[in-house]
């Protein structure tokens, strides 16, 4: 069977956390795929490794490069268009999952096969006065 391929937006998910990220967009981003990169050796709660990651970037994060484990798509246009892309063109034959808590987004994938976790699933809230 084809490993589960996770399909994360990263605009919505690192806008989910009131820790800054506003005034270093691509930095934010750039440390989110690096949160990502142990998933895909060591999976996450009720999705079993190996796991193909993916992260999808637009707008200041597109320049954010892609780490060893973690593919980065920069969206051409839309991040919500390149998401559903993705899943379009990737997703079948296999398990996948979006993270994303964009409802519009939840439910032209979920059209299409994906499951659909929200932010806090994949990284847990940041401590107060922690920036984590």
């Amino acid at each position: 069977m084809a490993e589960p391929l996770l399909v994360v937006d990263a605009a919505n998910v690192v806008g989910s956390r009131p820790d800054g990220w506003w005034r270093d967009r691509a930095g934010a981003t750039a440390r989110l795929r690096d949160r990502l990169a142990p998933i895909a050796r060591d999976g996450l709660p009720g999705l079993a490794p190996p796991v193909e990651v993916v992260l999808v970037v637009e707008g200041a994060a597109r320049r954010v490069a892609p780490a060893e484990e973690v593919r980065v798509v920069a969206a051409a246009g839309s991040g919500d268009d390149a998401v559903v892309g993705l899943v379009a063109a990737e997703a079948a034959g296999r398990r996948c999952v979006v993270v994303t808590a964009d409802r519009g987004l939840r439910d032209r994938v979920t059209a299409l096969g994906a499951e659909v976790r929200g932010p806090r699933w994949l990284t847990p809230p940041a401590e107060p006065g922690t920036g984590n």
